[in-house]
């Protein structure tokens, strides 16, 4: 299996990747929001220190209790970090509207992480466009609004019709096949026993060959299972959730603490390979 991003090609098996979260947004429900873009630049290199290999760059919150910024603003935010990046590896765009993947792809993106659910083929054709890679998120409606009631009689069958479907739409626009990144899209559209149930069987989407992204990060679900309020403070229910996507297949993670994400990783491979 790879990925291809952009003029870079990834290979499997591999170690899993860490992507590195980086919030051009002051909102962010995990507090660690930057609306300084020097700032953001400066955090983005110190996650690559840390082991990221993807940083993940956003300027507007999914939070549901936010009001949208305007795509103008978004864009602009995204466009000075990328035009300005020079810390290595690869570079996510967090965005789900056309305008602003089209300006963050143009100015060097290499990966469209679309939590919108791909509701048309347009966020696809400017990947094909771009040579970017498309992240494809699991999630129901649109974003920024709130999802809680949706519930699943299947959530492994349902994510495995989406998938099925969202691939075909992405190819049919263009994306090659080894250009797309699978996300279940945990706490998004789903309940707490979903969330925990794809945890449990993540390895069900590994007959479509796609590097499976796992975004444990501070869940909400993980505070729920651990009574935790403060997002910041479930960093070790986060690395329980690392271990068990590892033991499941996922390829890419993505979280806030990635220095205690990439030195569990480092450990589980040790110990797998040890003669």
């Amino acid at each position: 299996m790879k990925l291809l991003a952009r003029g870079h090609t990834l290979e499997w098996p591999r170690r899993p990747l860490i992507m590195g979260i980086v919030n051009l947004s002051v909102d962010s429900f995990s507090g660690d929001g930057l609306a300084n873009v020097e700032a953001a630049l400066e955090k983005a290199r110190g996650l690559i220190g840390d082991g990221a290999e993807i940083i993940d760059v956003g300027a507007e919150s999914a939070r549901t209790n936010r009001a949208p910024i305007s795509e103008k603003e978004e864009a602009a935010q995204l466009v000075r970090f990328i035009e300005r990046w020079d810390g290595g590896g690869l570079l996510s765009v967090n965005t789900w509207r056309p305008a602003v993947a089209r300006a963050a792809l143009a100015a060097g993106g290499h990966i469209l992480n679309d939590i919108g659910a791909l509701p048309t083929d347009e966020n696809a054709r400017i990947c094909a466009e771009t040579g970017a890679a498309l992240l494809i998120m699991h999630s129901v409606g649109v974003p920024k609004v709130a999802h809680t009631h949706v519930g699943y009689d299947d959530v492994m069958t349902r994510l495995d019709e989406f998938f099925a479907e969202k691939i075909a739409l992405a190819e049919s626009a263009g994306v090659p096949r080894d250009a797309l990144i699978l996300d279940p899209g945990i706490d998004f559209a789903k309940q707490r026993a979903d969330n925990l149930r794809i945890f449990r069987e993540l390895d069900r989407l590994a007959h479509f060959e796609r590097p499976i992204l796992l975004p444990v990060s501070r869940k909400t679900v993980i505070g729920d299972v651990l009574g935790i309020a403060n997002p910041a403070a479930r960093d070790a229910g986060t690395v329980a959730c690392i271990v068990q996507g590892l033991l499941r297949g996922a390829a890419i993670f993505r979280v806030h603490n990635v220095r205690a994400a990439a030195q569990s990783v480092r450990i589980i491979g040790a110990v797998e390979t040890a003669a």
